[in-house]
């Protein structure tokens, strides 16, 4: 069952890339105390994701902190090294924390997994937006089509606070 508006997030272990390496942060690292932006996408670099998703995020970073958002984060189903390579890439301004669900274990936790291995991706997230507020979900926006960001950009999140 996919997760709900007032629902608490599971239990999760995300990679991030440091000086030292890719490291783990928890999903109470990331959430715990804090009100987060978390955008998913279903692949670093594919086409919606990097020309469409992260764009609409980056434009409206700076309202969305300014409404009280105090982590803007991102996660895929992508390796620690791909998503730091993303972050060097599309980031800029260092406004967001690049999380990496190497294996879908976060998506599958909260029931957003979604196959795509009839193009060769396997499985990966589906695109949604949510805000999430001391790790309960206060906003979600998932998208019908993977390929098409209406509901899920920054701009509806930014609308929504």
């Amino acid at each position: 069952m996919a997760i709900q508006t007032g629902d608490k997030l599971p239990e999760a272990k995300f990679r991030v890339m440091t000086a030292e390496g890719p490291q783990v942060k928890t999903t109470d690292d990331i959430f715990k105390g804090k009100k987060v932006a978390l955008f998913a996408v279903p692949g670093a670099y594919t086409g919606t994701c990097h020309k469409m998703h992260l764009p609409s995020i980056f434009l409206n970073a700076y309202a969305l902190k300014d409404k009280g958002v105090d982590t803007i984060a991102i996660v895929s189903v992508n390796d620690a090294f791909v998503m730091n390579a993303w972050k060097r890439d599309t980031d800029q301004r260092d406004e967001a924390i690049f999380l990496a669900d190497g294996n879908a274990e976060f998506a599958k936790a909260i029931g957003m997994e979604l196959d795509a291995s009839a193009n060769g991706l396997g499985v990966r997230s589906k695109r949604y937006s949510m805000l999430v507020e001391d790790g309960v979900v206060k906003k979600l926006n998932l998208e019908a089509m993977p390929g098409k960001v209406e509901v899920s950009g920054g701009d509806t999140l930014l609308g929504q606070l």
